[in-house]
């Protein structure tokens, strides 16, 4: 029997989250299994568990089994897809615009974003000028097969385009009615500050940021998020499970499991290496017996560790089987108790990275063709 419980924070008549709530992403409205929280400080819900399709679609799975997994969100209750013009070199938007085709267009809220080289990645190809953000939307809701974006996100900080010149393109996007949201991803604490100022000015919101967080990763607490906090901005956050570190498949002195993402050449053994000694992995594997005490799977007691901070709106999780989406799907909703969640600070110590300088080292410094 599980020891954490499941949230079903009160609603007002009017849909929104009663003001007992605690942070404004964590306003939360429940349908079903899956719960739905607020984006920032705006009226859009989405799905506390988000699909994305990063490392897999259009590149390590092939495509039946791609939408095989998309199906297998949909009837989990997800209702919230993330992607990027950059994964698979635009593949991976084909492959959920294909997987999506047929399903009620406003029942849905598709995520994607502009800046890393695409095409044939010259020397406009990537970024984020005018040029290169009006181009590559146009390119999303065409593999998308979509009328609009709900949250058109910055992928990373730009810094060779003057940021009034990134802010006022995504303007124009929003007045288009081709974006409805924006976002961004990995910015500072002081790049997400001055976007949401030049956001203001220009007549939109600035919404959400897409971090890296997970036990294991944590540089956001210290700057991004008590900024976020102050600014209305939520979290969209990414890599819950540490590349799959998190699930305790990778047994220190043993080799990685055949077909594990530590095996793959074409790109997950590269992503995973950082987490793959004997220190960490000793130390991942001393949470089993808290998640066993929850009553939760390695990977569900990852996700739902991310969920509990309350400027998170929603964990992004990945699948190359559909079986994978339905065991992340039930980490919503689950509350860790205080202690459990001391237990798990203790556990992995000092292999817990919290350094908030290396938030910027997501966004190269320049531009190159």
């Amino acid at each position: 029997m599980r020891c954490c419980v499941r949230s079903g924070r009160p609603v007002t008549a009017g849909g929104r989250a009663a003001a007992s709530d605690t942070g404004l992403a964590g306003r939360r409205v429940l349908y079903g299994s899956m719960e739905f929280r607020y984006l920032g400080a705006s009226g859009f819900k989405i799905s506390e568990i988000t699909y994305g399709n990063w490392l897999t679609h259009g590149s390590q799975v092939e495509n039946e089994t791609a939408t095989a997994c998309v199906r297998a969100a949909l009837d989990a209750g997800i209702s919230t897809f993330d992607t990027a013009d950059v994964y698979a070199n635009t593949r991976a938007e084909t492959v959920l615009g294909e997987a999506l085709k047929g399903e009620r267009r406003e029942s849905l809220e598709v995520f994607t974003k502009v800046f890393g080289p695409t095409g044939p990645k010259g020397h406009n190809d990537l970024g984020l000028s005018r040029k290169h953000i009006t181009e590559a939307v146009n390119g999303s809701l065409q593999r998308l097969q979509t009328d609009y974006i709900d949250l058109y996100q910055a992928h990373r900080y730009d810094y060779e385009t003057p940021l009034e010149e990134t802010m006022q393109a995504f303007a124009d996007l929003v007045r288009q009615g081709k974006v409805l949201y924006v976002g961004v991803s990995e910015w500072t604490s002081e790049q997400l500050r001055a976007g949401h100022a030049l956001a203001q000015q220009l007549g939109f919101q600035l919404i959400s940021n897409q971090p890296e967080y997970s036990m294991l990763w944590r540089v956001i607490e210290g700057e991004v998020v008590p900024t976020s906090e102050e600014l209305g901005i939520s979290q969209v956050v990414w890599s819950p499970i540490a590349q799959g570190v998190l699930t305790g498949k990778y047994v220190p002195g043993e080799q990685p499991p055949t077909g594990s993402r530590a095996t793959d050449d074409k790109g997950g053994r590269s992503m995973i290496a950082r987490w793959m000694s004997d220190d960490v992995l000793a130390r991942v594997q001393q949470l089993r017996p808290v998640a066993d005490e929850l009553g939760l799977s390695m990977a569900q007691l990852a996700v739902a560790w991310v969920l509990q901070n309350p400027n998170v709106s929603t964990a992004i999780i990945g699948a190359s089987r559909p079986e994978q989406v339905h065991e992340n799907v039930a980490a919503a909703g689950v509350r860790i108790p205080a202690e459990a969640l001391a237990r798990i600070d203790e556990a992995l110590g000092d292999v817990v990275e919290r350094d908030p300088s290396r938030t910027s080292e997501r966004s190269p410094k320049t531009r190159e063709a």
